[in-house]
């Protein structure tokens, strides 16, 4: 199928991908010529393992090209994908603005039927207004020309989203026109063979679909923070609750990790976009407003422990942190617990040495050239002059450290553990002051 991708951030890019790889024929449209020329050099604007590979070859197949006319898109296509960045605005609502762009575009230069399909998440209504504006456009032109618009959800995680993609869970199909249902169906059935993984709905329901799917596991992370916390004054260990609740299997293992809170490009967003949802049509989202409230304190814990530690006072002291995404296998630092915790530490006089294996570039474009901030090449680094160790992003090469040697290079034997990578009972044989997350005041 002929398929045009607006937006190359981090769903069109991989979306469109993923479809090249399948034998489509894919031309994927953006208004950054910055990010175009890029890509058209070979150049990945995102860190996404597998997906770099993929791209060049597709490239090389001719089957996934770039540009930046936004014409030869809607001319392109017959299926007109619509993956723009959907930003928080102030008040936590979705801003609109990039999609509702791509809907006019579409209908200047549309001069056939095509089926439009919303990928970005999206609230409730949207592929209305996308509908409404495309056909507004259409009537100033005077002309009339048949189309749909379809939701079709994304549920990608960064760091594993080309597997996501190429097997998914689910496929999303939100329309009441079977001819277009009809058309989705046939473009994923190459990643539907082994079982019917589509799910037809009407659009509105998919909508909310995305929401809270995203809503729903940012809540089970929020809970699992909660009674960590609860647990750090019962004296009890969080990890033995979660294996504990873990087991049962109308709970499961998925999202039970305490830690220092999410972050990244979707909970944040969609938890804010969907209290305001809620909010504009009358409904008190209550539930939904304490997982947001509970995030916000939870990426303070890790900073209240380590000025509890110092007895109030950082200024002058160094920290030694491990990871800056907000997860591992991504550079993305968006809305990550790292930016407050280091945030928290520079006000309050403290200076950072900082590795991550991916992010280090995203954390320079932050916070620049400044003082109080070294970004180290290689992990071992960050402990030459350190205090203590902090661990905020569970990369695997954090986990087996030796920590003799970090012993040996800290000016004090203290580490805190904000994902429960390590065993409290061998730290304290170590001589180690350790501090986690929900492990009964480990230090």
């Amino acid at each position: 199928m002929k398929i045009t991708m607006f937006g190359t951030g981090y769903v069109g890019l991989v979306t469109g991908t993923c479809f090249a790889e399948m034998g489509n024929d894919v031309l994927c449209v953006d208004i950054d010529s910055g990010k175009i020329e890029a890509l058209q050099k070979g150049e990945i604007p995102i860190f996404e393992p597998g997906l770099e590979q993929m791209v060049r070859a597709n490239r090389e197949g001719d089957r996934l090209r770039f540009t930046t006319d936004v014409a030869q898109g809607v001319t392109h296509g017959q299926l007109l994908f619509i993956a723009v960045g959907t930003p928080s605005d102030e008040d936590g609502a979705a801003d609109l603005r990039y999609v509702i762009n791509v809907a006019e575009s579409i209908g200047k230069h549309m001069h056939e039927p095509k089926v439009i399909v919303d990928k970005s998440t999206v609230p409730v209504g949207t592929a209305d207004t996308v509908r409404q504006t495309i056909a507004g456009v259409l009537e100033k032109r005077g002309t009339t020309i048949e189309f749909d618009v379809v939701s079709n959800p994304e549920f990608l995680k960064e760091g594993a989203a080309i597997s996501d993609f190429m097997k998914p869970d689910r496929i999303i199909i939100g329309t009441s026109s079977p001819g277009s249902a009809a058309l989705l169906e046939a473009l994923y059935a190459p990643f539907n063979r082994n079982h019917d993984k589509v799910v037809h709905m009407d659009v509105r329901s998919a909508e909310l679909t995305k929401y809270a799917a995203n809503v729903m596991l940012a809540t089970r992370i929020s809970l699992m923070n909660e009674l960590a916390n609860l647990a750090d004054r019962l004296g009890a260990d969080i990890e033995d609750v979660r294996r504990g609740i873990g087991s049962d299997p109308r709970i499961g293992y998925h999202f039970i990790y305490p830690g220092t809170g999410y972050g990244g490009s979707c909970f944040p967003k969609d938890v804010k976009a969907l209290i305001h949802l809620a909010e504009q049509n009358g409904y008190d989202a209550s539930i939904v407003k304490g997982v947001e409230a509970v995030n916000e304190r939870q990426k303070r814990i890790l900073f209240e422990k380590m000025r509890h530690h110092y007895k109030g006072d950082l200024k002058g002291r160094t920290f030694a942190i491990w990871g800056l995404a907000f997860k591992p296998n991504t550079d993305d630092m968006r809305d990550a617990p790292s930016r407050t915790i280091l945030e928290l530490l520079f006000a309050s006089g403290a200076s950072v040495r900082a590795y991550d294996p991916a992010s280090l570039a995203e954390a320079e474009r932050i916070y620049g050239d400044r003082g109080d901030l070294v970004l180290c090449a290689e992990r071992d680094d960050t402990l030459r002059g350190a205090d203590a160790l902090v661990v905020i992003t569970e990369w695997n090469e954090f986990r087996s450290p030796d920590f003799h040697a970090i012993g040996e290079q800290l000016s004090e034997s203290v580490i805190f553990d904000g994902r429960n990578l390590y065993d409290p009972d061998y730290l304290k044989q170590l001589g180690f002051a350790y501090y986690a997350i929900g492990r009964g005041n480990t230090s």
